[in-house]
């Protein structure tokens, strides 16, 4: 009888280090060091503070695990809920173009909470981390399209990635690992609501998540059990959540495939959505030698899930809601060439970007939308104030697999979200590099900051 489910959780379950490419696992190490760095960077974010807070009254102020935003230990549980909130907070965690979802920030925190915790060593924590990305592409992958629409893919497939994970560092056997997807997939939850009204249930999609599928894993180890086919039963997460489920795409060539090499690098500290059309106004700008007062108007083309996420943010009345919209982030790269976080800081009250949003428009693009999701391409028609028409296609947004960041380039990036509104110093970004370029030869995996 055909089981994804079960295929899933014994893959998980028995995976070993051995059976994972090296150049697999030099990526998961990159990968780590980017949601590390943007978990400092949203430290100081007043929704992640918020989350913060929640931790210490509920829960302990002391334990085996890291908190990150506090510096302070506490429980796996907390330390896993509130790095996760901050690892998504300021947009520059990673992406699974395919799946429509952000693995880094629900997959990391766990796992290293549970890993500190546990006394694991670098390369457990490794594989533990490749178990959770593998799965949870997967699980976005057969959810699809119609499934992002309405959720926030990083929020519900988020849930089973971090049970997998987490899992992993329990030794989990492949029926605990069953009953830890069970436990993880109904609790899956996570709604694009919050963005009409800029309010800050994303961090709460990521940290949830990431607590849920903890809990989930840690049930499981004690023999609670959970829907054995909650992915493509007839009442599970595709028939609830769905109107195009692919069963097939759960178990797509587990063990040859390797998700994490499709994984991509956010270069702009904004919706995913927004970057390829930000790569081809970039190029415009650069090759004719345009300033954002020669621009009358911009049109980007893009697919439906462009519309979906960002259509509805039409004056952003926040920072992170200004990373949804289309026209702020094009304001951006048209005035300082680049849409980073202190151009973000900067922009939400400037009157020219305010005003350049207002020329920006966005149209669904057949081409585009049918190469979506499986390859992001932006393309951007600039007429400018003297008549010209400009337009540039990008097939490859920077730091997609085919157009990654070199790892001085992820160094580079780490360094100033590690040091972004004084986070860390520059010693400590510097130190967090190290611990994470040696991890494989760690026995134990203690503190990332001192």
């Amino acid at each position: 009888m055909n089981h994804p489910s079960a295929e899933l959780a014994e893959f998980a379950a028995q995976l070993a280090y051995d059976d994972i490419p090296p150049e697999v696992l030099r990526r998961t190490e990159d990968l780590m060091l980017d949601c590390l760095a943007s978990i400092l960077a949203g430290s100081s974010a007043r929704p992640v503070q918020t989350i913060a807070k929640f931790s210490d009254m509920m829960g302990p102020t002391s334990g085996p695990s890291e908190n990150m935003v506090t510096r302070r230990s506490t429980s796996p549980l907390f330390a896993a809920m509130v790095n996760a909130a901050s690892a998504h907070m300021v947009e520059q965690d990673d992406v699974h173009n395919g799946s429509v979802f952000h693995p880094a920030a629900v997959v990391f925190p766990p796992a290293i909470a549970v890993a500190q915790a546990l006394g694991r060593s670098g390369k457990e924590l490794l594989v533990a981390c490749v178990a959770g990305y593998e799965v949870g592409i997967r699980v976005g992958e057969f959810l699809g399209r119609s499934h992002y629409k309405i959720f926030h893919t990083t929020g519900t497939a988020g849930a089973l990635a971090a049970a997998v994970a987490v899992g992993r560092l329990l030794n989990l056997n492949n029926d605990q690992m069953l009953n830890a997807l069970g436990s993880a997939g109904t609790q899956a939850a996570g709604l694009w609501e919050f963005l009409r009204d800029a309010a800050d249930s994303k961090q709460l999609h990521t940290a949830k998540a990431a607590a849920n599928g903890l809990t989930a894993a840690y049930l499981a180890h004690d023999g609670f059990t959970g829907a054995q086919h909650v992915l493509e039963g007839p009442q599970g997460m595709g028939a609830g959540m769905s109107q195009d489920a692919d069963p097939a795409k759960l178990t797509d060539r587990l063990g040859k495939r390797w998700t994490v090499l499709e994984t991509s690098f956010k270069y702009h500290a904004s919706c995913r959505h927004t970057h390829p059309a930000a790569d081809a106004l970039l190029q415009i700008v650069q090759s004719h030698q345009l300033t954002v007062n020669d621009i009358a108007s911009v049109v980007a083309h893009v697919h439906q899930g462009a519309i979906d996420v960002l259509g509805p943010v039409v004056e952003p009345t926040s920072v992170h809601q200004s990373k949804f919209s289309m026209g702020t982030v094009l304001g951006l790269i048209a005035q300082q060439r680049r849409a980073g976080l202190p151009e973000f800081d900067a922009a939400l009250n400037d009157p020219a970007i305010a005003a350049f949003r207002k020329l920006v428009t966005m149209d669904l693009d057949t081409e585009v939308d049918n190469a979506y999701p499986q390859q992001w391409i932006g393309k951007v028609t600039v007429t400018t104030t003297d008549g010209r028409t400009f337009s540039a296609r990008v097939d490859e947004p920077k730091g997609d697999p085919g157009n990654t960041l070199s790892r001085p380039e992820i160094e580079d990036k780490a360094l100033r979200l590690g040091t972004y509104r004084n986070a860390a110093t520059k010693e400590e970004s510097q130190a967090l590099i190290g611990k994470v370029w040696e991890l494989s030869r760690v026995e134990l995996v203690g503190r990332f900051i001192a």
